[in-house]
């Protein structure tokens, strides 16, 4: 069952209850050093016997949470009642993502991996309709996320991308073109593409010939390079230091732009250059729109019950006790002191 907001926008509007609160707080700290410049807080509360900050507090918290309630009731929570599977014209895109440690080096900002991943996000922003996966790769290759339309938890697996998924170490390209080309569906009518994001370091394994073979399946191969061909030093994760060789000297990472081609070429399909610019972005963007776009089974929920009933409701009943709260000491119960003597 899906659970989403009709109105997420309004959700914003949450942000004001911090600066209620805070607000609040200040208007008390205010109050009591006024109250203290007219004598000592015991001698205070005898001359305001029907004060309850007790009470006041009690109102406040009240009060905000009716805001909350009130806010989300807006907003228009709902549940996906029904699933169905509905036919919509996308393609079939793996992404194999580089993750050895190399990736982390900082010619590009604010590191190779992590413009590596902000390109991937601005990539699921572009795609309608369009199923998409994730194979990561440094000394071996594994599948992250399968091949899905569901962008939203695509979102959440890449943000967990790490070189520390992976402990063997190398760049194994042609094994991450195998694994991608196994994720994908069984339609053979579907338009196909891999997207390879590497530095090209350590490159291993014979990538040209891999991506050769998915190019005979009808599985176009994409290579964007990141990282700059003058090199630069690879961090040490979670130090300030960079990885050094057994002579003490700083280990540069630099961009293999023309393993890259040779991949592109193979695979019938372009190769990019990433910068700190979105050219790459656009480039490849282009690119997948050009691929011949097929009807995909897409499962979607196409009713939705309303939920804000309930928070409407929790909203008027924190209310109405608010009302019945009053701020001062009730006089019945005012000089009732339990524990006194």
């Amino acid at each position: 069952m899906l659970f989403k907001f009709a109105n997420p926008d309004i959700l914003l509007l949450l942000f004001i209850v911090p600066a209620f609160i805070i607000g609040f707080i200040v208007t008390r700290i205010l109050r009591t050093k006024n109250i203290k410049k007219f004598g000592e807080s015991n001698l205070m509360k005898d001359l305001m016997p029907g004060a309850s900050s007790g009470k006041e507090i009690t109102k406040f918290c009240l009060m905000m949470l009716a805001l909350v309630a009130l806010i989300i009731c807006v907003a228009r929570p709902q549940f996906g009642s029904k699933l169905q599977n509905v036919k919509k014209k996308g393609v079939e895109v793996m992404v194999a993502l580089d993750i050895s440690n190399s990736m982390l080096a900082e010619d590009i900002k604010p590191n190779r991996l992590e413009r590596s991943k902000n390109m991937l996000y601005q990539i699921l922003d572009g795609l309608d309709n369009d199923k998409i996966g994730v194979v990561v790769f440094a000394g071996t290759a594994f599948t992250q996320l399968p091949i899905t339309t569901d962008y939203q938890s695509s979102r959440m697996f890449i943000s967990s991308i790490t070189p520390k998924l992976i402990d063997m170490q190398g760049t194994a390209i042609g094994g991450a073109i195998e694994k991608a080309c196994t994720a994908f569906s069984e339609e053979t009518e579907n338009g196909k593409a891999i997207i390879i994001i590497t530095d090209g370091e350590n490159h291993e394994d014979d990538a040209e010939a891999a991506a050769k073979k998915a190019a005979e399946k009808g599985i176009q191969v994409n290579v964007v390079g990141i990282g700059s061909i003058n090199g630069a030093p690879v961090p040490i994760e979670g130090t300030n230091d960079y990885i050094r060789d057994q002579s003490g000297n700083y280990i540069s990472s630099a961009l293999n732009e023309t393993m890259c081609m040779k991949i592109a070429q193979a695979g019938n399909g372009i190769y990019v250059r990433a910068d700190n610019s979105n050219n790459a972005l656009k480039v490849i963007q282009e690119e997948i729109n050009k691929i011949s776009k097929h009807e995909v089974d897409v499962k979607v929920y196409s009713e939705y019950e309303e939920q804000y009933p309930t928070f409407a409701w929790i909203a008027l009943i924190i209310l109405v006790a608010e009302i019945f709260i009053m701020e001062k000491k009730n006089k019945l119960f005012r000089n009732f002191k339990l524990f006194n003597k």
